[in-house]
């Protein structure tokens, strides 16, 4: 294994662990007597964090070191993992997520920056095609190997299973290459974030996180509630979906870099995204199913090109701080997302905060075309 290939390995076995706890978790939190408003506030602790901590992250992985950062953050969210399978309560909870999301920002803004950093790519679609890939692969078989672990066994056992997972992943952060680190003043950051291309590529990734809020806290018990699945057939349900999400992002590897086509691949993609997040609530199970298909098929073209223009955006010797940042917007956006949908869905019916995430998607792609003809990227 040639060794870029070795931040594939790690990359898709934490995203693994993490979907299985971020699709599943509002059923275990229910089932210890959780309420809607409560999933929404632990939710959004995990998304809370990248507002503090992604800058920081970002500036070491720019001055210091992204090896020791994916260490770090990979033996925490182990830890935290096993503590997952012995506390119930709400307030030890809440500090469990909030350090969870600090391990998983940690491991997004680094594995990112990995990529950012390290070597050039003759077709940049090739090249971010197959981290999304990889990590959208991770998304995909987590909710089935959670979902088989409880079916025959019980959440704190998922839980400690995953944890020695990460455990494993260490063996192979150990090669990941070193890569090139400066000092960059802290005002130039500053200065990469007022530009304009920048605020308004903030504002469309925004909207982006706002329908992740959706998916961490009413989507499981939908299934669960509208659609009657068991965990075991919801884990099914949400699996073999988001193999679309994985295999639509290496589809963007296939295509020569053309910077007017992948414009246009970001437009219909978010606006494809949105139509299915609406669309998915029709109470027929295949139809649902292929809704939600559509909606992942337009989430993976869409997620390896915002990383791809994300790397347009800044150089690369600032480009660690400043993609934090951005990524900080987006975990904002979920953070308003869990708190919003979370509490709409489970008052006023769980099919709303789909259709209105949706519906903001699908707005966000005519905003999205408006951003590319004002501001070069």
């Amino acid at each position: 294994m040639k060794l870029p290939d070795f931040i594939h390995v790690i990359n898709f076995g934490r995203r693994t662990a993490l979907n299985a706890f971020f699709v599943l978790i509002p059923l275990y939190l229910l089932s210890i007597g959780f309420n809607g408003w409560q999933i929404g506030a632990v939710t959004s602790l995990f998304a809370f964090a990248p507002l503090a901590f992604s800058f920081p992250v970002g500036w070491i992985n720019d001055r210091f070191s992204i090896k020791g950062v994916i260490r770090g953050s990979l033996a925490l969210q182990g830890v935290l993992f096993l503590l997952l399978s012995q506390v119930r309560g709400f307030l030890p909870l809440a500090a469990i997520f909030l350090l969870l999301g600090l391990s998983n920002n940690g491991l997004d803004v680094s594995t990112n920056n990995y990529f950012y950093k390290n070597g050039a790519e003759e077709n940049p679609n090739r090249k971010y095609s197959r981290l999304v890939f990889w990590s959208n692969l991770g998304t995909a078989v987590g909710p089935l190997l959670g979902g088989a672990l409880i079916a025959v066994s019980s959440f704190e056992v998922m839980f400690a299973v995953f944890a020695g997972f990460l455990a494993l992943l260490q063996v192979f952060v150990g090669p990941l290459r070193q890569g090139r680190f400066v000092t960059v003043p802290i005002k130039a950051y500053g200065r990469n974030l007022l530009r304009k291309n920048t605020i308004l590529f903030s504002t469309m990734i925004f909207v982006i996180g706002l329908h992740w809020g959706v998916e961490g806290t009413v989507y499981s018990p939908f299934l669960k509630n509208n659609l009657g699945l068991t965990t075991m057939e919801l884990s099914l349900y949400a699996s073999l979906s988001l193999l679309a999400l994985a295999f639509s992002a290496l589809f963007i590897g296939r295509i020569p870099f053309d910077l007017r086509l992948n414009k246009r691949l970001f437009t219909v993609s978010m606006a494809l995204s949105g139509a299915g997040l609406a669309l998915m609530v029709i109470p027929v199970l295949p139809v649902s199913f292929v809704f939600r298909i559509m909606h992942e098929t337009g989430d993976g073209i869409l997620g390896a090109l915002v990383v791809l223009f994300i790397s347009r955006l800044f150089e690369k010797d600032s480009i660690g701080g400043s993609s934090a940042l951005l990524l900080a917007v987006m975990t904002t956006g979920q953070m308003a997302g869990a708190l919003i949908f979370s509490s709409m869905g489970f008052r006023y019916g769980l099919i709303y905060p789909f259709i209105a995430a949706g519906t903001l998607l699908t707005l966000n792609a005519g905003f999205a075309r408006f951003c590319f003809r004002r501001a070069e990227y």
